[in-house]
């Protein structure tokens, strides 16, 4: 079993999941999963304008859910580390999970 976070680590965590509440900076964070991107296709990618993924990036990189990495005038993201990383793919697993025979989708018993 894992440890119990202190107050501060809750609070940081809080953050996060908040930072991830908007769809857009969601979609900016899973363009830089599979591989570094420039900021001009995570636009293209999000159908997003080049300086709202900029300021979704900075927001990101603040959080330290994204590192950036200069190449001649580009810089181009990828996500900061591997927890960032399974994190998503759980939760993606998680919502594509399919619901079983009597399992309402929005099931507030449980």
């Amino acid at each position: 079993m894992t440890a119990t976070p202190s107050d501060s680590q809750i609070a940081v965590i809080a953050e996060t999941y908040r930072l991830l509440g908007d769809p857009t900076r969601l979609r900016v964070l899973l363009a830089c999963l599979s591989q570094p991107i420039a900021v001009g296709d995570i636009a293209k990618a999000v159908a997003a304008s080049p300086s709202l993924v900029s300021h979704h990036l900075r927001l990101l990189r603040g959080a330290r859910l994204v590192r950036g990495t200069r190449r001649n005038k580009q810089v181009f993201y990828a996500a900061a580390d591997d927890h960032i990383a399974r994190m998503l793919a759980d939760m993606i697993e998680h919502v594509m999970e399919e619901h079983g025979p009597g399992e309402a989708e929005d099931d507030r018993d449980t």
